[in-house]
């Protein structure tokens, strides 16, 4: 549910509720020092992190294709839709007790009465009965005049919980699209990885042949043989332990988007490699995140109504005034019961006030006020943990960035010594101990990159997602 169809229901909302007006969602003041800047940020902060779809700064066309059919089609995010409605059609009820109820009836009714002691000369029994046929048509009025708002207050909360479940909603497409987007990243990330794992199998299968041509001339002995054919099995091993890696989170991504676990994801797509990760954004000021952020807006909502449920507790102390009317007909014919002439109706109205009730609604008074600490608490808890998200985020996009760069320089360097080995080998100058401790150094250093530029696009889904952006008119 995007921002527009969002205000749109909270409008039929309040046309539904008449003179109801949505309650002010002002977030609950916490004793929190809330500092003018991020403590990570090195660069100062400038405007809020940009909108629109966050994924399509990653400029990947088929990490598109995968955040969108996760979001039309994943199970628990029409889940969450459904439970928005639930809270709608809750709050339309609850704003339905500041209007009148009618009612309209009919009633037949057919009675026999007996009278004793009143003889008629000529009749052998001496009791006088009659039978009378009686038809009623009404329509009944009641309506609780809302004295001290205590009625408005209950649909305010209503309001306030049907926009807290909208929140709670977009949170929840918020979350779901990072969790697509990261776990794209990680099966492109692991066929990289099968990727690198059959090439290092060629080579290590070429350097094999190499030494057996060798050792068949007496140029080498048996033991680089055999060093050389145990690194190629080992390789080999690896290979299908990549694979079995990449099925798993193939098959993974696929639930999540909603499809049967068939493991064919990536049929057609066995080129894809990861993304470069998008430029740095600016992460605006830590205060932006009590109106960017879903899950601390609908925080701030749900106190908002336990506020109004603590006046709705208070006020049920006071009289409560209650007027009924009815009007209708009533004749021994039943077409009579459309003429005026048989017109009936009646007006009441009552004053009540609770005197003695056990302590009841002392104690909901408790309960009100004890459900709106709760929600102070519970909102003041959110809001560390998203200043906490945003931090962390902020110092592991600068930590990730130097590994990469030192990975990237290490790896070339590797390659570079890896040549040299195999050409000193080749020339007889060198043993072959060099060329596979640089062999597996130059692998090794090769993965862990792949692995921190996964590492490095996870963390900036990450900081998109903590920092509550990106959601077009959402945000």
């Amino acid at each position: 549910m995007n921002g527009a169809k969002r205000r749109l229901l909270v409008a039929s909302l309040l046309l539904a509720a008449g003179c109801v007006s949505a309650p002010a969602h002002k977030a609950p003041d916490v004793d929190l020092n809330i500092p003018e800047s991020w403590q990570q940020e090195k660069s100062r902060p400038v405007a809020a992190p940009p909108a629109g779809a966050w994924w399509l700064t990653f400029h990947n066309d088929r990490l598109n294709d995968i955040v969108q059919d996760t979001l039309a089609a994943n199970h628990d995010l029409r889940a969450a839709v459904a439970r928005v409605e639930q809270a709608a059609a809750a709050a339309r009820m609850v704003s339905a007790d500041l209007k009148p109820v009618v009612g309209a009836g009919l009633s037949a009714n057919r009675q026999r009465q007996n009278f004793v002691g009143f003889p008629i000369p000529g009749q052998e029994s001496e009791i006088l009965t009659t039978t009378a046929t009686r038809f009623g048509l009404s329509i009944d009025v009641a309506w609780e005049v809302d004295l001290w708002g205590r009625l408005r207050a209950g649909a305010r909360a209503a309001l306030a919980d049907f926009t807290a479940a909208a929140e709670d909603m977009e949170a929840a497409r918020q979350s779901l699209a990072a969790q697509a987007a990261r776990s794209w990243f990680a099966v492109v990330e692991a066929q990289e990885q099968v990727h690198l794992a059959e090439q290092t199998v060629a080579s290590r299968r070429a350097s094999a042949a190499q030494v057996r041509g060798r050792y068949e001339l007496g140029l080498r002995p048996s033991l680089d043989l055999r060093l050389a054919e145990s690194t190629l099995a080992d390789a080999e091993a690896l290979v299908a332990r990549r694979r079995s890696r990449l099925d798993g989170r193939v098959r993974r991504l696929e639930i999540l988007m909603g499809h049967y676990p068939a493991g064919r994801l990536l049929e057609g797509s066995e080129d894809v490699i990861l993304p470069t990760a998008p430029p740095s954004i600016p992460a605006g000021l830590p205060t932006d995140l009590l109106e960017r952020r879903p899950d601390l807006r609908a925080a701030a909502s749900r106190f908002t109504a336990a506020q109004q449920r603590v006046l709705v507790a208070r006020r049920a102390l006071y009289p409560r005034l209650i007027l009924t009317g009815s009007g209708g007909t009533v004749s021994n014919q039943l077409k009579d019961l459309v003429k005026g002439d048989f017109a009936v109706w009646s007006l009441l109205g009552g004053l009540t006030q609770p005197l003695f009730q056990g302590g009841r609604l002392r104690a909901g008074v408790d309960q009100a006020d004890a459900g709106r600490d709760e929600t102070m608490e519970l909102y003041a808890g959110t809001l560390l943990r998203a200043f906490a998200e945003v931090e962390t985020a902020l110092v592991d996009e600068g930590r990730l960035r130097e590994q990469e760069e030192a990975l990237t320089r290490s790896t070339a360097e590797l390659a570079a010594a890896l040549r040299l080995a195999r050409d000193r080998y080749t020339r007889g100058v060198g043993d072959f101990l060099t060329v596979l401790e640089s062999q597996s150094r130059e692998f090794v250093a090769r993965s862990a990159l792949l692995a921190v530029r996964r590492e490095r696009l996870t963390n900036r889904v990450d900081l998109f997602l903590a920092l509550g952006g990106g959601f077009g008119d959402n945000s």
